[in-house]
């Protein structure tokens, strides 16, 4: 069984920064796509920033040269840093693990982040 625990949520003023922690006890990265999404109140669920299996990133538009997706293989955690936050980054941020040879997602519980003066 897959487990996700994230963290580093909290409230943030504009321009701020904050680091998000997606821990996992049973991954093999090599075997996995991370990423993180978010979804605001009132809207779908919506990608963040992927890392493959093979450390190549990808990022939505809109966070492009503020937000860095990175992991610790020695930690066993992903983590996303959020630098020069807006407040439409207001969300709640899930972790998401894609099991690139089982085709299975997994999920974490999600950690809220607001971006408010």
């Amino acid at each position: 069984q897959v487990q996700l625990v994230e963290s580093g949520g909290g409230l943030v003023q504009p321009g701020g920064s904050l680091r998000l922690s997606c821990t996992t006890s049973t991954i093999i990265f090599s075997y996995y796509t991370m990423a993180w999404y978010r979804q605001a109140p009132g809207k779908q669920r919506e990608f963040v920033a992927t890392l493959s299996s093979s450390g190549s990133t990808n990022y939505l538009d809109s966070v492009k040269g503020r937000f860095t997706i990175s992991r610790d293989n020695a930690k066993n955690t992903v983590y996303l840093q959020m630098n020069s936050l807006k407040p439409e980054d207001t969300a709640v941020y899930y972790c998401n693990a894609f099991n690139i040879y089982s085709k299975t997602d997994y999920w974490g519980q999600g950690t809220q982040v607001t971006v408010s003066s």
